[in-house]
């Protein structure tokens, strides 16, 4: 109990302390630094040399401690500046499929100093580390696991670094309001047959009548045949008196209906997801009706994206503002 109510107060004075951007430039506010265990174990080094100097009033003993000392004092200047006045900037994040890894590009700018083995993720996972040039820029991407549909919104970033001796690592705790869309985890499964299809007719799979579209074969003259679908090749190899026979698509309608479906939401929104795909694979057109939800019959890149879309944010919030990790 007590922990959680630390770890409460300590969120609440970071959001007052750096509140969320998309863009944050650390600076002394945004830093903290302390001693690694292996900075402790040199200052109880210095002190057992510092007590031997002094019992055996050794000068070189007295020499080496004060300077070992001075190293440890401009390590704490060096470490804090590889920090200091470098610039995070978030990037776009494409939209994932539940149960993928969600990709959150970031961007390093060093504004004219060099930034040594930097290190950025999300505690207990390893973290990443990336060296940036004093007048350029380093990018890297960063990956969270997506386990439900939504909006995913990553927590704060840890950054820090422990160049140049480890003996201290200065760190910072940084919300770059990092947010990606998680669709459903498709579900493959059969959907009812849209009306107008018969019973041995697959479902979504458009039906064919005569037409001038598509090259379907050969097939023997019947009267009325136009002349000019006459294969005279194959009359002239002696095979008859053939015609090109043709045939367009004419589909039906078909509605991807939640309520028409069973089980229970989640399962129900994973195999709408699964049809999505498949019929915007095929740029079959297709329309979706969830409730409170009507996506009107059409085709192509953003009929897909929107019932993705749709699907994804059903029963949750339409804003990643809303979210909190």
């Amino acid at each position: 109990m007590a922990a959680r109510l630390f770890a409460a107060r300590w969120s609440r004075w970071l959001e007052k302390r750096i509140p969320p951007a998309r863009q944050v430039l650390l600076n002394q506010r945004r830093i903290f630094i302390l001693p690694t265990p292996q900075g402790l174990l040199f200052g109880v080094a210095l002190l057992l040399m510092l007590l031997a100097a002094i019992n055996y009033q050794n000068s070189l003993a007295y020499g080496l401690t004060f300077l070992l000392l001075s190293v440890g004092l401009v390590a704490i200047l060096h470490t804090y500046r590889n920090l200091a006045g470098l610039q995070l900037t978030a990037g776009e994040a494409s939209p994932v499929f539940a149960g993928e890894q969600a990709g959150f590009r970031l961007r390093l700018q060093g504004n004219g100093r060099a930034r040594h083995d930097i290190a950025l993720g999300w505690p207990p996972a390893p973290l990443e580390r990336v060296d940036v040039a004093a007048d350029g820029s380093a990018e890297l991407e960063l990956f969270l696991a997506a386990k439900r549909r939504g909006w995913l919104r990553a927590p704060r970033l840890r950054v820090e670094s422990r160049f140049p001796l480890g003996l201290l690592v200065a760190w910072s705790w940084v919300d770059l309001d990092l947010a990606v869309l998680v669709y459903p985890r498709p579900l493959a499964g059969a959907l009812p047959p849209a009306p107008g299809i018969g019973e041995d007719e697959e479902p979504g799979v458009a039906a064919q009548r005569s037409g001038v579209d598509d090259f379907q074969g050969l097939r023997a003259h019947q009267s009325g045949d136009s002349r000019r679908r006459l294969h005279w090749k194959a009359w002239s190899r002696g095979q008859g008196l053939l015609v090109k026979d043709f045939a367009e698509l004419h589909g039906h309608d078909l509605w991807l209906d939640f309520d028409s479906l069973g089980g229970d939401r989640e399962a129900r929104l994973s195999l709408l997801c699964h049809w999505v795909l498949q019929l915007a694979g095929r740029n079959q057109p297709f329309a979706l009706r969830l409730p409170g939800v009507l996506r009107p019959p059409a085709s192509g890149a953003m009929q897909r994206e929107a019932c993705l879309r749709a699907l994804a944010l059903f029963g949750e919030p339409a804003s990643p503002a809303g979210v909190r990790p």
